[in-house]
């Protein structure tokens, strides 16, 4: 039986030989750090799905990750990669945590893009981090952290191309990376988990927003269900 390399609130790290793990993605669904947390039946399928479908996306366009293949219903072969715990945030249309931070109102327009660094800590409720933090604390040196910023530019540039021609506008997501050799990689997933998709015209939310503000699992599975069949259409 292969060895369980790590677990966190939605997903398990699986050892499959050769620099390989297994992605595998759970029902959990979380908010707040973990402490809403329930079982959204099916959602480990639909977000392996969608992460192999923007990963291949991303491959088209030449950007590198550790995707390999989709290798069943709720499970990845991926590359293993040492993940550094910074989660790395594009913002695109003002909302969630900058408009509580900053004077800054919902719905601005943020043209460029702005990217935000964040430590992956939910003792300390995942504080901001910026490049001298980043630093000192040994997690990327300051070339690293620009390439990271220029690989999430990137891919937020794929990922609005992808989403405008069917009527989606991507307001902000998180990607996370890793090592391999001495190269840094996209790794993790690439789900509603992660990033705040609306529907052009209406403003409609297809995105775990909506179980932050108490829809119920019903609402939320219905909403990545129709985000993974326009994707895939």
């Amino acid at each position: 039986m292969s060895a369980l390399l790590g677990e966190g609130k939605t997903k398990l790290v699986i050892e499959a030989g050769e620099e390989r793990v297994l992605l595998r993605f759970k029902d959990t669904i979380t908010a707040g750090d973990g402490v809403k947390m329930d079982i959204l039946r099916g959602k480990g399928e639909v977000n392996a799905r969608t992460s192999a479908v923007l990963f291949s996306k991303l491959m088209e366009a030449g950007i590198r990750s550790h995707y390999i293949s989709q290798y069943d219903e709720r499970t990845l072969l991926v590359r293993k990669l040492q993940m550094i715990p910074v989660e790395v945030v594009v913002r695109n249309v003002a909302t969630g945590s900058i408009v509580k931070r900053l004077p800054i109102k919902e719905g601005e327009i943020f043209d460029p893009p702005i990217v935000e660094f964040f430590l992956k800590d939910d003792r300390l409720h995942d504080p901001l981090l910026n490049a001298d933090h980043l630093r000192y604390l040994k997690l990327m040196s300051p070339e690293e952290t620009e390439d990271v910023r220029r690989q999430a530019l990137t891919i937020n540039k794929v990922l609005k191309n992808v989403f405008e021609p069917k009527g989606l506008r991507l307001y902000d997501f998180k990607v996370e990376f890793g090592r391999t050799g001495s190269s840094l990689l996209l790794g993790d997933e690439l789900t509603l988990d992660g990033m705040r998709v609306r529907v052009n015209g209406t403003g409609e939310v297809l995105d775990k927003d909506l179980y932050r503000r108490g829809e119920t699992l019903e609402r939320v599975m219905e909403a990545y269900l129709r985000f993974l069949k326009v994707l895939s259409s």
